[in-house]
This record gives C-alpha cells, structure tokens and sequence, in this order.
C-alpha cells in the first residue's frame, strides 16, 4: 500500500503536445523555418522547453543538436517560446481518461498526491488550472523549482520530505524513460503509461516496475476510504 503518489505532468496526466506543438511551429516560423508535425513534436517532448527548442530547430534547419546548444541564440529562442507558450497553455490540450475520478478518490482516501514535471513553473501551473486539477498536489515541483529537475533523485526526495513518507510507500507514475530513472535513482518504485511521449519509444524498454493502462490502476495499491475511516476511527477509539 502507498501513502504517496507522485505523478508526472504532460503524457501522464494530461496529453499537451497539441498545444506544445503549436508553439513549437510559432517559434519556427517567426525563424523562417519549416514546421513540425505533431508526431515529431510527442518524440522531443519531457526534458524541459530548452531541449524541446534544441532539438526542433536542430531539426528543422538541419543542424546537429550540439551545434544548436552551443549557440548564442538560444536564449533569445527560448525567451521567444516562453511569449508564445503563455497564450497557448490550455488551449489545445485535454485530460487522459480517469484521472480527475482516480485523483478524487486518492484524495477521499487520504493518500498524499503530489506532481513532479520538468516543465517550466509558469507552464505547469497554467495548464493545470486550465483542467482543474491545480488543487490535487501538494507539493508542485516543477523543472525550475529546484536546482536540479529529473532525473534527479532530489525531485522525488523534496515530497517524500514534505508528507514525511518512506521511499518504500511511496510511487512515482510517470510516461518516460526520464521518470523510470528518476524513480531509480530516488530508490522509489516508478510504474508507467503506455500513452505518452518516452521519445517515440516504447515505455517498456526503460524497464519500469509495472506498465500500467491507465492511472485508476493505483487505486488498487492504497487502502480504499473506508479502509482509512476505520483505522482512523480505531485509534481514536484506543
């Protein structure tokens, strides 16, 4: 049984690369470059806006990604996506099926929920309370919140110190090879959807704990609320 659930943001919880990639081809066309389809845009998507851009404008003007990292531009390329981006958010996204039910009823449940995303502050937040689901986590970390960002074990470790839980009832779910390791190198136990970007690869190839259809298949791993009622109601019986 786990007593936190940690869950990533785009591919997981809600499918945004229609509107990431929208902003994706206003950046490349402002730079005169050819767009990107929607489907090459799911392969760059999970390690955060700047390696988004190095590899779309790697891409689109056929360069190699190193070239595009090292170059003087991408400051202004990022602060151009960052303008574009802020109208964006919300506006062509949607929710993956079951998660406003499965995160309601962790919340009836008691078990802490919590979200660990790379993506950008400002983004994250924006496209969370587009959907309603801002209300859910406790704490929102996302890819500037901290030094570091995942796959960094200290985005795990920051929620296991806030709700006070051990790494052994504590669960990561997340889309991506990124979210596999970050869970690895917390020593928390990752479980995944076959659903979302990891690349354009196959989920199964990072090796998580379990894949699973869809997020409502935690509920199986909690204690149901009236499970929690009586514990509850049990000790302050005692």
């Amino acid at each position: 049984m786990f007593d936190l659930i940690m869950f990533d943001l785009d591919g997981t919880l809600v499918d945004t690369a229609g509107e990431i990639g929208d902003t994706v081809n206003d950046v490349l066309r402002a730079l005169r470059l050819p767009q990107a389809s929607d489907e090459l845009v799911r392969t760059w998507v999970g390690q955060g806006s700047r390696e988004l851009l190095i590899r779309a404008c790697a891409h689109a003007a056929g360069l190699s990604q190193a070239d595009v990292r090292a170059s003087n531009t991408m400051e202004s390329v990022i602060e151009m996506y960052g303008r574009f981006h802020e109208k964006r958010c919300g506006t062509r996204s949607h929710v993956y099926p079951h998660v406003v039910d499965t995160l309601t009823e962790l919340s009836a449940r008691g078990v802490a929920t919590a979200l660990v995303t790379n993506r950008e502050a400002r983004f994250a937040e924006a496209v969370l309370r587009a959907h309603g689901l801002h209300h859910f986590f406790n704490p929102i970390i996302c890819g500037d919140s901290l030094p570091v960002k995942k796959p960094d074990a200290a985005t795990v470790e920051h929620c296991l110190r806030l709700h006070g839980v051990p790494k052994e009832r504590a669960l990561l779910i997340g889309d991506s090879g990124v979210d596999v390791a970050t869970g690895r190198n917390a020593g928390v136990a990752c479980w995944a959807v076959p659903y979302g970007y990891n690349s354009g690869l196959p989920i199964e190839d990072a090796n998580p704990e379990r894949v699973i259809v869809d997020i409502s298949a935690v509920l199986a791993a909690t204690r149901p609320a009236d499970a929690v009622t009586r514990s509850y109601n049990s000790a302050a019986s005692a």
